[in-house]
């Protein structure tokens, strides 16, 4: 068995590299304060490997390799990056007073056209500078404002589009959600078919 090494990527600017993180016996550090500019990064780890804390990506390819899963970004400024393959319960923007460093958090002018997005939440962001995926994908913007209107009408399964009250409602940051449709129907217990037709009465859910 390997022992883990830790590799830190902090307090320095890095331009125009490929950085794959990829090696099963690492724990992967971004931050704090790292600047990549017009860099490839290359995520094969999973969860636990990975520990984002701070830092500003601007220009940058970021590919999934592997699904990544479960990470709270918002403590990471994306600004102008492309976004490929498969993310899934990522959070993305700014949380205010939320999350620890979110002062740094942010996203904008990105393209996830080419990435697979599954419950992930966009926060204190403006949209319409996103490039999202398209369907089997579905992105619900602004779910709060539109809440009221989403849940007078009956959905696939038990597919609740968006929660308004109790412990598990949606933060007042949240901007959009993501999900993927296929995904989306195997845990609601409904038809691919059914959610296509469900989304397409709202013109700001975008597929």
């Amino acid at each position: 068995m390997h022992e883990s090494s830790n590799v830190h990527y902090e307090e320095r600017e890095i331009q125009g590299e490929r950085l794959e993180l990829t090696s099963k016996e690492a724990i992967y550090w971004l931050g704090p304060n790292v600047t990549l500019q017009r860099c490839t990064l290359v995520i094969g780890v999973g969860r636990r490997q990975l520990v984002p804390m701070w830092g500003t990506l601007l220009d940058c390819t970021i590919t999934a390799k592997r699904e990544v899963v479960e990470q709270c970004w918002t403590s990471i400024r994306f600004e102008g990056c492309r976004f490929t393959g498969r993310f899934s319960g990522i959070r993305f923007g700014q949380r205010v007073g939320v999350d620890r460093w979110w002062e740094h958090g942010g996203i904008a002018n990105c393209d996830f056209s080419e990435a697979r997005l599954d419950q992930c939440v966009f926060h204190g962001c403006d949209m319409r500078t996103i490039r999202l995926p398209k369907w089997p994908c579905f992105t619900i913007v602004d779910p709060i404002k539109h809440g009221r209107e989403l849940l007078r009408v009956p959905w696939p399964g038990d597919f609740i589009p968006v929660t308004l009250e109790g412990p598990l409602k949606e933060q007042p940051s949240t901007s959009a959600v993501t999900l993927y449709a296929p995904a989306e129907a195997k845990r609601s217990g409904a038809a691919l078919e059914e959610f296509r037709s469900a989304v397409e009465r709202f013109d700001f859910i975008v597929r």
